[in-house]
């Protein structure tokens, strides 16, 4: 199993309020989950005027298509238009939870290799 999280800095120009800024991060928000299958959530600026944090999450077989579809979310949100992309960074992840057991025994964890340590990144 691979897991790749995708970390997007938004700021939104044309926000004067936190109910403007929250419209469009909502707004873009909604788009993206109709349009990808992956998980999207605000995580972090949530107090302030003009700044946003969105958490993207996908879960596939191959690093190499989670992380082209994680690309894929960054393209469609800089496309949108609705708020200007700062910064973003991907980390894809992959290992193999059934070597751990039952998660919920006390002190099961499992180890996931990071992007160095993984052989489907390019």
């Amino acid at each position: 199993m691979v897991v790749g999280a995708a970390q997007v800095e938004l700021h939104v120009h044309a926000s004067h309020s936190l109910k403007e800024k929250r419209s469009v991060v909502r707004s873009i928000v909604r788009r993206v989950r109709n349009e990808f299958n992956v998980a999207v959530a605000e995580v972090g600026g949530q107090d302030t005027w003009q700044w946003a944090v969105l958490g993207l999450a996908a879960v596939g077989h191959d690093g190499t298509t989670v992380r082209a579809v994680l690309e894929r979310v960054v393209d469609f949100i800089e496309s949108l238009h609705l708020a200007e992309v700062r910064d973003q960074s991907l980390a894809v992840l992959s290992g193999n939870l059934a070597e751990y057991g039952d998660e919920d025994e006390e002190g099961a964890e499992g180890h996931w290799a990071g992007p160095e340590d993984s052989e489907d990144e390019s």
